[in-house]
C-alpha cells in the first residue's frame, strides 16, 4: 500500500482553483503507484473560517458537483482522495453550521467515508460543528484511520484507532514550520501506538499564518519516512503497509 502525502497553498475561497490543484496532485501520485492521496486541512477553500463564515456559497455537499474533478481523477488513476472542506452534515436545514470535513473519494468515485472534526480550535467553533464520531475507512485490506489538525493533540484518537484495528492514521492539517506537532505529535502517535502516521500539510499564506510544508510520513517506530520540504508544492510516497 503507497500512500501520498501532499502540499501546496491553496488559493484562499477559489473552490474551483483548489479543486484542480487537487485532482491534479491525485492524477500525479496516482501515476506513480499511489493508492491513497492524502490533502490538508480545508484544502478546498484554503484555511479561512472567517471567510467560509460570511460566505454560505463556500459550503459544500457530500455529492457536491464542484468536486467532480477529484471523482474524475480518482477513477482515472484508481485512487482515494482524503480532501478536507467545510462540508454540510447530510439532511442539515439551511443556515446550520457545517462540518471541518474530510471526505474519502475512493478509486470509483463513490465516496468512501466522511469524517468531520471531532476538536475544534479557536475560531473554529464559532464558524463549525464538531463532529461526535471517528473517521474510518478501508482498503485493499487496510484499515485507515482519520484525524483534523487539532484533533491529533488528543492521544486517544490514536489510542482508539489501534484499537480498532488501523494500521495507518491519515492527519490533514494546517501547520506553521514552528509548529511543535512535527517533533512532539506525529512521532508520538507513531511510536506509542504503533501506526504509520501519515500528514497532509499547507504551503502558502491562510488565516492562522503561514503554512510550513514538511507533509510526510512517520513508521510505527516513530521516525520519519518521508518529508516534502518546506517550500515546494507537491507529494512524497511512502509505502505504510503490505
Amino acid at each position: 500500500m503507497i500512500v501520498a502525502a501532499t502540499q501546496f497553498a491553496p488559493v484562499a475561497g477559489d473552490i474551483a482553483a483548489n479543486v484542480g490543484a487537487v485532482a491534479a496532485l491525485v492524477r500525479a501520485a496516482g501515476a506513480e503507484g499511489a493508492r491513497v492521496v492524502v490533502f490538508a486541512e480545508l484544502s478546498v477553500t484554503g484555511y479561512e473560517p472567517s471567510l467560509i463564515r460570511d460566505n454560505p456559497e463556500l459550503v459544500l455537499t457530500e455529492d457536491d458537483p464542484r468536486l467532480e474533478p477529484v471523482r474524475e481523477a480518482c477513477r482515472a488513476v484508481s485512487a482515494a482522495a482524503v480532501v478536507n472542506g467545510p462540508v454540510a452534515g447530510p439532511g442539515s436545514p439551511p443556515g446550520s453550521r457545517p462540518g471541518i470535513t474530510t471526505l474519502v473519494i475512493g478509486p470509483d468515485g463513490g465516496l468512501l467515508a466522511r469524517y468531520d472534526k471531532r476538536h475544534l480550535y479557536g475560531v473554529e467553533a464559532e464558524v463549525f460543528e464538531p463532529g461526535a464520531v471517528d473517521g474510518r475507512f478501508a482498503l485493499d485490506g487496510v484499515r485507515f484511520a482519520l484525524a483534523t489538525c487539532y484533533d491529533n493533540r488528543f492521544p486517544e484518537l490514536a489510542e482508539r484507532a489501534a484499537a480498532d484495528d488501523c494500521s495507518v492514521y491519515l492527519a490533514s492539517s494546517v501547520l506553521g514550520a514552528d509548529n511543535d506537532s512535527f517533533t512532539a505529535v506525529y512521532p508520538a502517535r507513531a511510536r506509542d501506538f504503533g501506526l504509520h502516521v501519515v500528514l497532509g500539510n499547507v504551503l502558502g499564506p491562510n488565516e492562522d499564518g503561514v503554512g510550513g510544508g514538511m507533509a510526510g510520513a512517520w513508521g510505527p517506530d516513530g521516525e520519519r519516512l518521508a518529508d516534502a520540504g518546506p517550500d515546494e508544492p507537491g507529494f512524497v510516497l511512502v509505502k505504510v503497509a503490505v
